[in-house]
C-alpha cells in the first residue's frame, strides 16, 4: 500500500520560520533512531546540517511532513576532474512510511535537475543503506558506486579539529543532461564544502 503525498518544491528563501520548525522536528524524529549524534545539527529551528539547500523538495500527508530532500548545485572535484553537479542531500523519509512506496515519488525531482541544467544529481548515502538505493537504481535513475573516498569541510570550524572530513560512503549519481560513461573514473570526491 502506497501512502498518498503531495509535493511542495521550493527555493530555501520561500521557506517561513514555521517550515523550518516542521523540517526540524521531521530531521530529528528521522535521524535520531540512527544515533542522537545525526539529529544534534536540527536543534532549535535549524533546518539543515551541513551546507544549505537552495532548493527543496518536501511531502507532506495528512500527518505533516512525510518525506524531504535537498538539492544545491556546486562544483566538486572528482579526482583532478572539476565538475558541475546537484548535490541532493537531507535525505528522509518519515519512519512510519518506510516501505510503503514514498522513494519512488522521488522521481519528483528528476525535472527539477533537468531545468536546472546540471549533468549530475550527486550524494553520499550510507553504506547501511544500499539495498534502499541499489532498489531506486534499478529503474535506471541512480548508479550506486563504492571506493570512493569524500572529502568534505565540516560545516563549522573547531579548534579541536582538521577542518576537513574523509569518509567512505556509498556515492550516488543521476545522469541528468549526459550520460553515465561521461562521469569521471577517479577514487576520491572532494566537495569543497560541506556535506549537504
Amino acid at each position: 500500500m502506497r501512502s498518498r503525498v503531495r509535493w511542495k518544491l521550493c527555493w530555501e528563501n520561500e521557506l517561513q520560520l514555521s517550515d523550518h520548525i516542521e523540517l526540524t522536528e521531521f530531521f530529528q524524529r528521522t535521524y535520531g533512531p540512527t544515533g542522537t549524534f545525526n539529529a544534534k545539527p536540527f536543534e532549535g529551528s535549524r533546518s539543515w546540517a551541513g551546507a544549505r539547500p537552495e532548493l527543496r523538495a518536501i511531502a507532506y500527508d495528512s500527518n505533516g511532513v512525510a518525506a524531504h530532500i535537498g538539492l544545491l548545485r556546486r562544483f566538486i572535484k572528482v579526482d583532478a576532474t572539476d565538475l558541475l553537479v546537484a548535490e541532493l542531500g537531507l535525505y528522509g523519509i518519515r519512519p512510519d512510511l518506510e516501505g510503503l512506496g514514498i522513494s519512488h515519488s522521488f522521481r519528483v525531482v528528476l525535472p527539477v535537475l533537468q531545468e536546472l541544467s546540471v549533468p549530475f544529481g550527486f550524494g553520499t548515502v550510507r553504506p547501511a543503506l544500499h539495498k534502499h538505493i541499489a532498489r531506486f537504481g534499478r529503474h535506471g535513475h541512480a548508479i550506486v558506486k563504492s571506493g570512493i573516498r569524500v572529502r568534505s569541510t565540516l560545516p563549522i570550524a573547531l579548534l579541536d579539529k582538521p577542518p576537513t572530513r574523509m569518509e567512505d560512503p556509498l556515492v550516488v549519481v543521476l545522469p541528468v543532461g549526459r550520460p553515465i560513461s561521461d562521469w569521471p573514473a577517479g577514487t576520491m570526491i572532494d566537495r569543497n564544502g560541506p556535506e549537504l
